[in-house]
């Protein structure tokens, strides 16, 4: 629970460090008003879920292993 804790303390302070610009984005602009973006961001959270649960499965197995050695 601590880990998952630190992990979106992590990213609530990078996403606040990003979002210091004033300048405008054209590329988000465009693809905010063809409703293009939606998809964009599915796409990332698609990625980022399944390397997520990769590393998860991943790190169950090595503990799996390091308690039967």
């Amino acid at each position: 629970m601590k880990k998952i804790f630190l992990l979106a303390l992590l990213f609530l302070c990078c996403g606040v460090a990003f979002g210091q610009s004033n300048q405008p984005v054209e590329m988000a602009d465009t693809l905010r008003s063809s409703g293009k973006i939606y998809v964009v961001i599915a796409t990332v959270a698609i990625i980022f879920t399944g390397l997520a649960i990769y590393l998860f499965t991943i790190d169950r197995r090595l503990k799996k292993i390091e308690k039967d050695k």
